[in-house]
């Protein structure tokens, strides 16, 4: 399941990243990945350990344990802690499918990725190019949001990110490992507690809402690795 995730951040936190971003030391996003990503990926990155990281990654962490609907879709158990990539000049990511464990910084833990996310931290008018294009069992999907959104999906689908023609693209990206391993479990969980709470808006907690909370929790209870 793919999803888009509106305002996650506000145009003023946007700003402020932006400007704690623009400020900050940048290296070759190549330093990040291994040989066979580093064949395909061509464009720039915060440090994983710098303090502008660590910082406005926990704002980020902080925004998404906010956010209703983000944590409905993705049910998070642990999250890589996000990082902070941009590109402009031509610069792209060729297609690849994300590794699938993760160390966690500084725990000696390691994390499965089951969900990848994209952060948009700058405003599609403001450059040309630089969609990210998922590829899944329904076709090819290209993903340019505005500043603040971000858009959740699998990380076991092949991705890449367009070259950026004009302008800069800048963005967090992320990944997380959720409660529910299993991609179509946790995409029946997300329309059931969406179906739920539209029920809920129109009936109140009636006795068929209540039942169908029920069952989600249930559902919940069976399938989640906590």
């Amino acid at each position: 399941m793919m999803l888009h995730v509106p305002e996650i951040l506000s145009a003023d936190e946007v700003r402020q990243m932006r400007t704690a971003l623009d400020a900050a030391d940048w290296v070759d996003g190549r330093q990040t990945v291994g040989d066979q990503g580093a064949r395909v990926k061509h464009n720039r990155q915060l440090p994983e350990h710098s303090a502008v990281a660590r910082e406005l990654g926990a704002r980020i962490l902080a925004a998404l344990a906010r956010n209703p609907l983000f944590f409905a879709a993705a049910l998070p158990l642990r999250f890589v802690p996000p990082l902070f990539n941009r590109y402009a000049g031509g610069e792209h990511y060729g297609f690849h499918i994300d590794g699938s464990v993760r160390a966690l910084p500084g725990s000696g833990e390691q994390l499965r990725t089951d969900l990848s996310c994209t952060l948009f931290l700058g405003h599609p008018e403001d450059y040309d190019g630089g969609e990210l294009e998922v590829v899944d069992t329904y076709g090819t999907h290209e993903v340019k949001l505005p500043a603040g959104d971000l858009i959740l999906y699998p990380s076991t689908s092949l991705h890449r990110v367009q070259p950026v023609t004009r302008g800069e693209r800048v963005c967090s990206f992320f990944w997380l490992q959720s409660m529910i391993r299993d991609d179509g479990r946790r995409s029946m969980l997300f329309e059931l507690d969406q179906t739920i709470q539209k029920l809920r808006a129109r009936i109140g907690d009636a006795e068929e809402t209540v039942a169908l909370t029920g069952h989600y929790h249930n559902l919940l209870r069976m399938w989640s690795e906590v």
